[in-house]
């Protein structure tokens, strides 16, 4: 399986710890947000392994920003 590319950007996958520190919120924060279709929702990879799109969390950001 190759890397696939949306736009520019390779497509990454980032785990819990690493969505944590991108956004600054907590474990609980991201869920809840999941659930209530405000954040990106998780890819299983696995049995027992999930990760977010990193460019769908980025575009989560950008979309924070505007609201401003």
């Amino acid at each position: 399986m190759g890397q696939q590319d949306i736009g520019e950007h390779p497509m990454r996958f980032l785990k819990l710890k690493e969505v944590m520190e991108k956004t600054a919120l907590s474990r609980s924060a991201i869920y809840r947000k999941m659930n209530d279709g405000e954040f990106p929702q998780s890819v299983s990879l696995g049995e027992r392994a999930i990760a977010w799109v990193e460019s769908e969390v980025d575009e989560w950001m950008d979309f924070c920003l505007k609201q401003r």
